[in-house]
């Protein structure tokens, strides 16, 4: 998405050029090492349609045995990362009435995002999938946690439901803990939907080859919602075996 988002110029491209990963690479520099660095602009080529294949990612056509999904659109998604900031102290000697334990208020948030999946029902998402404790021994209480927050939803309002919804446990724990807290977005999508006519004629051809078709929205972000807004025609085609587990 990366590359698409830059193509499609919903991403500046130095920007993406000079993002970091985790090991400290570059992107930028990256690209120079294996000769992907080309010299041709962004946004010079323009398809009037798009599809792209892909597996599922999920469980969802093997569970229900269907061979193929039409995909109708891609569900919005909205990445934080909280940092909490509490007192570290002695796990044996501090009572539970005077901690301030950065641990326990990342371990909440963890339980309200899957809480408030549950209560919002649909096609609602809540995910944790960092949490990292300062510093980290099994006789000191949590000092500082990161933690990122996964919410994701195919109806903007209601994701944006969730994020207050979030936000606002964040800030009644936080103060019931006697933390504080920093955040900041990581990435943020509104909901994309693809041309009905495409979704359509990708399931008419996939039943008329012999498959068992299940329009769906799809679960994970894909290149195809970076073409959707300047596509006249654009669609994300999924084809499943096994889902991803790591």
């Amino acid at each position: 998405m990366m590359g698409s988002g830059v193509h499609q110029g919903a991403f500046d491209v130095k920007s993406m050029l000079d993002v970091v990963d985790i090991d400290g690479a570059r992107v930028g520099d990256e690209l120079e090492k294996i000769g992907y660095a080309g010299e041709t602009l962004t946004g010079d080529f323009r398809a009037d349609s798009f599809v792209e294949l892909h597996i599922e990612q999920g469980p969802i056509l093997e569970l229900e045995d269907y061979e193929i999904g039409a995909v109708e659109g891609v569900q919005g998604i909205s990445w934080s990362e909280y940092r909490i900031i509490g007192t570290a102290n002695h796990a044996g000697t501090t009572p539970i009435r005077l901690r301030h334990d950065a641990g326990y208020v990342a371990a909440a948030i963890s339980v309200e995002a899957r809480r408030l999946a549950n209560e919002m029902g649909g096609n609602q998402i809540g995910t944790v999938g960092v949490t990292k404790l300062n510093p980290g021994l099994i006789n000191v209480i949590a000092k500082e946690a990161l933690i990122t927050v996964d919410l994701r939803n195919t109806d903007e309002q209601k994701l944006q439901q969730a994020e207050l919804t979030m936000t606002s446990f964040i800030e009644q724990i936080c103060k019931a803990e006697g933390v504080t807290f920093e955040s900041r977005t990581l990435a943020r999508f509104e909901p994309v939907w693809f041309d009905k006519d495409m979704v359509t004629l990708v399931s008419k051809i996939a039943s008329k080859l012999g498959n068992r078709v299940k329009t769906m929205p799809s679960g994970a972000g894909h290149d195809a919602q970076m073409f959707a807004p300047n596509c006249p025609k654009s669609n994300d085609f999924c084809a499943e075996q096994k889902w991803h587990k790591s």
